[in-house]
């Protein structure tokens, strides 16, 4: 009787245990265990953002996975985010706008409709570099000229597109049109086979700062009109004097805001740290990159143009920004 009692006891420690598996059991695939943070290039200011974030996040999110994936940027994070492929993403404002349209022009079939918001954070300007032997010093140079406008299809090159048509030219009217990431394009303006380069980042962009320090350059300006036509989500800017070696004057520019872009199926709880994470450590981001000092918890919902995620929406609910 007593082997009897004994083997009874366990059969039902061992039911209760298999009533409450499905509770106790982790669930490996919930976005709360694995964060993919999608970035760009790893000569632009996504990716050493993107690095920070992930360290940011792996240390005070237990149990949670972070990785790091460089990418072709904007249109391709916002691709992988709506397949479900990533958890935070980087993107600029307009290619989230065509996004959310479904602009098949700008590399989107349908409207992606998964797509969250989480912030608004640092503007993007728009760098159009020349070599100093090529003679560009204005936009209405670039005629005849060979340009890289970034890899095809990526944030970089729909503002090149906008950029070119609101200032009266097209890729025709160029000599050479190169779609290539701002590393390859520093690297080929070395070597003279490039006059200029179009690069929509944070100020003080590895890939320039590398190309001014290793020949002459012309920062070429793009006046304030252009901004005007454009409309929103573009605004004037300014490259300040000192930003890239040999830049002695400021050069007028035209800015666009940069957003951090999550999706459906990321939890509540997972939306609502990352959100609270970034605006925690934002020394340890300004530290990874200085285009990171732009970003403010008072202009983390200026121009938003998808729906925020709840978990976000909480968090600023809670700072006062949301009634």
């Amino acid at each position: 009787m007593r082997i009897f009692t004994i083997k009874s006891s366990w059969a039902a420690a061992a039911a209760l245990a298999l009533a409450l598996a499905p509770t106790l059991a982790p669930t490996l695939a919930r976005a709360d265990d694995f964060i993919n943070v999608l970035t760009g290039g790893t000569s632009g200011v996504y990716y050493p953002l993107g690095v920070a974030l992930s360290k940011i996040y792996g240390d005070a999110m237990p149990g949670t996975k972070v990785q790091v994936q460089s990418t072709k940027a904007s249109v391709e994070n916002l691709n992988l985010l709506q397949q479900g492929k990533g958890e935070i993403a980087f993107a600029l404002g307009d290619s989230v706008k065509m996004a959310a349209e479904g602009n098949a022009d700008a590399g989107f079939k349908a409207p992606l409709d998964k797509l969250r918001g989480i912030a608004a954070i640092y503007p993007n300007y728009i760098q159009i570099v020349a070599t100093k032997d090529s003679g560009i010093h204005s936009l209405a140079d670039l005629k005849g000229k060979s340009v890289s406008v970034g890899a095809a299809k990526s944030g970089t090159e729909l503002n090149a597109r906008a950029i070119l048509a609101a200032a009266g030219l097209s890729y025709t009217d160029l000599g050479k049109v190169e779609y290539l990431p701002f590393a390859e394009s520093v690297e080929l303006m070395k070597n003279r086979q490039l006059d200029a380069t179009l690069q929509s980042a944070g100020l003080g962009v590895a890939s320039l700062k590398d190309l001014s320090s290793s020949m002459e350059v012309t920062i070429v300006s793009v006046p304030a009109d252009i901004a005007t036509k454009l409309g929103a989500p573009y605004i004037a800017g300014t490259i300040p004097a000192g930003t890239y070696t040999g830049q002695t004057e400021d050069v007028a520019t035209v800015a666009v805001g940069n957003f951090l872009v999550t999706r459906e199926g990321v939890s509540d709880d997972a939306a609502y740290q990352m959100t609270k994470l970034l605006y925690d450590h934002l020394p340890d981001l300004v530290a990874a990159h200085k285009a990171a000092g732009a970003i403010s918890l008072e202009h983390a919902l200026d121009g938003m143009p998808i729906p925020l995620h709840p978990g976000a929406e909480k968090f600023y609910k809670e700072k006062g920004l949301i009634k």
